[in-house]
C-alpha cells in the first residue's frame, strides 16, 4: 500500500481551492499547475521569463521536498496567455529541465487565475527514473 505525501508552497490558492502543490504516491510525484506566486502571495514581477523562472523554482522545490529532483521530471505542461512568450518560457524550461528532456506541451490559454499571470506550469516526476541535475 502506498502512502500519500504532500508538499505545499504557501500559495493562497492551495487552501482556498483545496489542493496540494504536489502529491507523491510511491515513486511518482505530480505537481499541480504552478503560477508565479511569491512567498508573500503577490505575483512575480516582470515578464514571462521571470514568471516561468518562479514557477519552475516552486516546482523543483516541491519535488525535492518529496524526495525527487529536477532530473526525475518526465512530463511538463506549460500554459501561456500570449504565444509571443513561447521562446522565453521555453528557454527557462530548458534551463530547469533540459537535462531530463521530459515529454512536454506548451499551449495557449485564454486566461489564468490572475490577469497578470503570463504562464503556469505543471510537472510530473518519477523518482529513480531520471538523470542527475
Amino acid at each position: 500500500m502506498s502512502i500519500r505525501e504532500r508538499a505545499t508552497s504557501g500559495s493562497p490558492y492551495e487552501a482556498a481551492f483545496g489542493f496540494a502543490r504536489a502529491v507523491r504516491v510511491g515513486n511518482r510525484i505530480i505537481v499541480a499547475g504552478t503560477g508565479p506566486v511569491e512567498p508573500d502571495g503577490s505575483t512575480t514581477p516582470g515578464g514571462a521569463a521571470q514568471q516561468a523562472t518562479r514557477c519552475c523554482a516552486i516546482i523543483v522545490a516541491a519535488i525535492e521536498e518529496l524526495g525527487g529532483s529536477a532530473g526525475d521530471v518526465v512530463r511538463t505542461r506549460m500554459l501561456l496567455t500570449d504565444p509571443a512568450d513561447q521562446e522565453a518560457v521555453g528557454a527557462v524550461h530548458a534551463r530547469f529541465f533540459g537535462a531530463a528532456r521530459p515529454a512536454a506541451i506548451m499551449a495557449g490559454v485564454a486566461w489564468l487565475c490572475r490577469p497578470e499571470w503570463r504562464v503556469e506550469i505543471e510537472a510530473e516526476a518519477v523518482i529513480g527514473a531520471g538523470v542527475s541535475g
